[in-house]
């Protein structure tokens, strides 16, 4: 028999609310060399190229659209790089998250690229002092069906 599992448009965005709610005020770190094995696991050795948001917070929009959440559109999602590097993933993260190993932070990891990533830069090389251009898209999905 087919699956027939699927939540409701309700259900959806009132997950997605929830969803912002908790990373409102986070920041997002942009980090070179080896990808944790996955979210709940110490950054390791990888090199914090550029981090955004931290004196700040970043927000996202107060309503779910078509079964997203975006960056907030008032906010420059910008930052000067804090070290030289090649971008080979990404974490959003809570304000004081450490980036030791948690099973309890709320955290977000997902891939950094030039095409086909979770997060596309215009560029994955980094240089330290350099303000790259702002992330202008940041969106997170959640299937109704």
């Amino acid at each position: 028999m087919a699956s027939i599992f699927g939540i409701s448009s309700g259900l959806q965005d009132a997950l997605l609310t929830a969803l912002a709610g908790q990373l409102n005020g986070g920041k997002l770190q942009i980090y070179s060399g080896p990808v944790p094995a996955d979210r709940d696991a110490a950054i390791g050795t990888a090199t914090l190229l550029r981090e955004v948001g931290v004196s700040t917070g970043l927000n996202f929009e107060a309503t779910p659209t078509n079964g997203m959440i975006v960056k907030s559109t008032s906010e420059n999602w910008s930052a000067a790089n804090v070290a030289t590097g090649t971008a080979t993933f990404y974490r959003f993260v809570g304000q004081a998250d450490d980036g030791t190993a948690s099973t309890s932070q709320i955290r977000m990891q997902g891939s950094v690229g030039l095409l086909d990533a979770d997060l596309i830069l215009g560029s994955t090389s980094l240089v330290i002092g350099v303000t790259d251009p702002p992330i202008g898209i940041f969106m997170i999905g959640l299937p109704a069906a």
